[in-house]
Formats: C-alpha cells, sequence, structure tokens
C-alpha cells in the first residue's frame, strides 16, 4: 500500500482535473511498470493506492516517481499559465536554483501486505477514509475511490484488477 499527500497537504485533488491526470498518470505507470490496482482513493491532499507488482522484482521508488512525476509536471505547468501567483507557494530552493514542488518530499508511507485478512483490512480503511473526513456519508459515493466498484461493480474512473483468489481464500475462517 502507498500513501503520499500534497506539498504542505495543500487540497490540490479536490480539483477534477488533477485527479484525471494522477488517473493517466497510474494506467501509464501500471503498463509500463507492470503492477496490479487494488484499490485507491484520492483524498483532497493525500493519495492511497493499494497496488501489486507483478514481477518479483520491482522498484517501488520507481513506481511511485512515474505516478507523481507527470502529475508535478501537469500542475506546475497549469499554474504557471493560469493562477502564477501561486506558484510562490510551491517554490523551494536548492542551492542556487528555484523549484517548484507538488507532492511532499520523501516516499511517504508504504506497507506490504502479505495476508489476505491484512489486504481487505487496508482496503477497507483506504475506502473508508472520505467517510472518517465527513466528505460522504457512504465510501461508495465519493467520487475519487474505488468502493463504488467493490460495492456495486459500478465504472469508475480508475478500474481496478482483480484480487486472485488465493490472497481472498486467506481470509476465511474455520477447516
Amino acid at each position: 500500500a502507498l500513501t503520499f499527500s500534497c506539498y504542505h497537504r495543500y487540497r490540490f485533488l479536490a480539483k477534477d482535473r488533477i485527479c484525471e491526470w494522477l488517473v493517466e498518470a497510474i494506467e501509464n505507470a501500471r503498463r509500463c511498470l507492470s503492477f496490479d490496482v487494488w484499490a485507491w482513493v484520492f483524498m483532497p491532499d493525500h493519495v492511497h493506492l493499494v497496488i501489486r507488482p507483478r514481477q518479483a522484482e520491482y522498484n517501488i521508488a520507481m513506481i511511485r516517481r512515474f505516478i507523481k512525476e507527470p502529475v508535478a509536471r501537469n500542475a506546475i505547468a497549469y499554474l504557471r499559465d493560469n493562477a502564477p501567483e501561486w506558484l510562490k507557494n510551491l517554490e523551494r530552493n536548492r542551492g542556487q536554483r528555484k523549484e517548484y514542488v507538488f507532492w511532499q518530499s520523501g516516499g511517504g508511507y508504504d506497507r506490504n501486505i502479505l495476508q489476505g485478512e491484512t489486504l481487505l483490512k487496508i482496503i477497507d480503511y483506504v475506502h473508508e477514509n472520505p467517510v472518517r473526513k465527513g466528505f460522504v456519508t457512504r465510501a461508495m459515493d465519493w467520487k475519487w475511490s474505488s468502493a463504488a466498484w467493490f460495492v456495486m461493480n459500478e465504472d469508475i474512473p480508475l478500474m481496478p484488477d482483480p484480487i486472485p483468489p488465493d490472497w481472498l481464500e486467506q481470509t476465511k475462517l474455520g477447516p
């Protein structure tokens, strides 16, 4: 599971255009770097993704970079053209160079999931984020989440990959 936040917890992901860029970046990264997306939610200031690399060897930092960099480039270019006064809020000096930061620095919070029961708990936690924050009363009503697909098999902006049955069989109780 990956969690990463907008710089200074700015609520950039409250804008549909940025969420759409994020969907495109995840779709591209999923194709190029061979991973499944099992569940997700975009909150106004952070992202939760439950992913599973399809290969035994993978580079999680590269996956994060493939997802985050295009969104940051698009957002900063958009601000430069449409709200240049906002760029000063994203400015950071690195030596003599000025840069603009869209995502909070660092890797965010990553967690390896090794058991089906843990996977289901994480998916529930991810989906319940908008409910806990008071944005909706039912997780499936949050547009930028995979919850509606899990509950009603509805089309959503970023379709999850199927979870292999062996992961779900681990959650059954009893013999």
